[in-house]
């Protein structure tokens, strides 16, 4: 049975920083990536509905070690997924994946300091096993297999076609169709704009809400990051406007969070001076709840409020009957035609895509679990996850993620530690993992790992006290329990060792935080 130090799961954003940083700060320790589908990408190769793109800038998106360098810092899927493959293939790490390799179960023996992971692999789903010594989980949180639809009465009954976005069907043509996109969040004001816009525009699309959502409108380039490239070092620009968009983002929550009138009463002045008369902002951009208490939507260059002003495509908040063999009935009494309606409504989460873990013989049930870090779970060993920001870019978190684990890896050859498990003190207050009020988040609270009421239990959705905790803190963390033993795997890490500071001195400068942000790759 083939062991390797280390299983990275997925081959998506976070899964490729994580080889990265695998390669750089712990050479000699073996990996590979398995990755379920047949290509690399993540989100970005499975998502392909019109106009998909990132609602964060990818200069905080972006890899911290591989610069952005395209004029646009809100791109769209295909650039991102290029981004991706570009970097994979630049580093090697494309040579370590290992594509239709579904991990279905995944169990701990103490006694080996192993993990043994049953996969499925090829379009026959031929098993096969495995084993690692490190479990490090960078497949997202949602289900890829299907997306979330209600049932509403009368489904079977509509002439036209309902699609989910993501399973968007290739070669769907909906040029001069009647469409209506079911939804307010991050891919229905993508969708709208997109489908309502140039060639092959549809007749007209509505958007058909059930409440509104808060949205913002950003600019798709940064005039600033752009200056900066052309007149620094690629690296030296690139950090800085990573810094920039970072304390933006962090300044734009505190004052959502704190002031939150004055944050709604910003939104509404730039969203009114784009919308016009003749579109109703208390009616359709008006939450009945406070800012980030679900995730704020950003509109690129106000593309979505542009669509609206000039009547390519309008906007409905109402709540749905039923369908009819033409459309949708409205409570209101309105009846929406439509040819294609497009179901938006969100995701099914599915922490570690739906894999069985298994402790020393007994199931994981990760509802029972605490989250160490953001990227451990209380009482299982050797595994790590790589879950991102939800009021930041996901890649932020991710990239200290990763650095934490090598620093965690390394400490543990120095001592010849072989396993290493985060033990909850029995007198932390549990609360949701996380706290948004969005649909996808409130279905599966259930089944999702708790949060403790105070560090290092605690997510703060904040880059600089991560920064502070994950890239410079220390390892050596009295809530975790290292047991010590002989390795099984590839030996000697005393390079990796000799570059790795284990213990944080105190607090860190700007500058030389700034320098730590610097990309290594020119």
């Amino acid at each position: 049975m083939e062991h390797l130090d280390v299983l990275i799961i997925g081959a998506g954003l976070s899964g490729i920083s994580a080889a990265w940083h695998l390669q750089t700060s712990c050479a000699g320790l073996t990996y590979a990536i398995v990755e379920g589908r047949e290509r690399m990408g993540g989100t970005w190769d499975l998502f392909r509905f019109p106009g998909v793109r990132s609602d964060s800038d990818m200069y905080t998106l972006g890899y911290r070690f591989r610069p952005w360098r395209n004029a646009k810092a809100i791109a769209d899927g295909p650039s991102i997924k290029a981004y991706i493959a570009e970097t994979a293939h630049e580093y090697g790490i494309d040579r370590a994946i290992r594509y239709q390799h579904r991990l279905v179960r995944a169990e701990w023996s103490s006694a080996t300091s192993r993990w043994t992971v049953d996969l499925e692999v090829g379009a026959d789903r031929t098993p096969r096993r495995m084993s690692c010594g490190f479990l490090y989980s960078c497949a997202g949180y949602y289900d890829y297999a299907q997306g979330y639809t209600p049932e509403w009465p009368g489904m079977s009954a509509f002439a036209g076609r309902v699609v989910h976005p993501q399973h968007w069907p290739e070669g769907l043509d909906y040029a001069g169709k009647r469409v209506v996109v079911i939804g307010s969040g991050a891919t229905a004001v993508t969708l709208v704009p997109a489908m309502a816009t140039g060639a092959g525009a549809a007749a007209h699309v509505t958007m058909l809400q059930r409440s509104p959502t808060y949205i913002a409108s950003l600019p798709s380039v940064d005039v600033v990051a752009n200056t900066l490239r052309r007149v620094l070092p690629s690296t030296l620009a690139y950090a800085i406007s990573r810094w920039k968009n970072v304390a933006r983002s962090m300044f734009y929550f505190y004052i959502a969070r704190t002031r939150p009138e004055t944050f709604k009463k910003a939104l509404r002045t730039e969203a009114e001076a784009q919308l016009g008369a003749q579109v109703s902002f208390d009616e359709h951009f008006r939450p009945r709840y406070q800012p980030w208490d679900e995730r704020l939507c950003m509109v690129p260059d106000g593309d979505l409020f542009v669509a609206l002003r000039e009547q390519r495509a309008s906007i409905v908040t109402d709540q749905i009957v039923r369908f009819d063999a033409t459309g949708i009935v409205l409570q209101s009494g309105a009846h929406l035609d439509a040819d294609i309606v497009v179901t938006a409504t969100g995701l099914r989460m599915s922490l570690l895509s739906g894999v069985t873990l298994v402790v020393d013989g007994a199931v994981v049930d990760l509802a029972q679990t605490m989250v160490y870090k953001g990227m451990m779970l209380s009482d299982v060993p050797n595994m790590a996850a790589a879950v991102g920001y939800t009021n930041a870019s996901w890649t932020l978190k991710c990239d200290l993620i990763a650095q934490h684990v090598c620093r965690l890896l390394t400490y543990m050859r120095a001592r010849g530690y072989v396993q290493v498990t985060p033990r909850r003190d029995p007198g932390l207050r549990a609360t949701p993992v996380f706290d948004f009020t969005s649909g996808y988040v409130q279905r599966a609270l259930s089944h999702l790992p708790m949060q403790g009421d105070r560090a290092p239990w605690r997510l703060y959705q904040n880059y600089v006290k991560d920064l502070l905790s994950l890239r410079h803190g220390r390892v050596n963390d009295p809530a975790l329990e290292f047991r010590a033993g002989s390795f099984k795997g590839s030996e000697s890490l005393k390079a990796g060792v000799e570059k790795v500071a284990f213990e944080f001195k105190g607090s860190e400068s700007l500058k030389e935080s700034l320098k730590a942000e610097a990309p290594t790759h020119g």
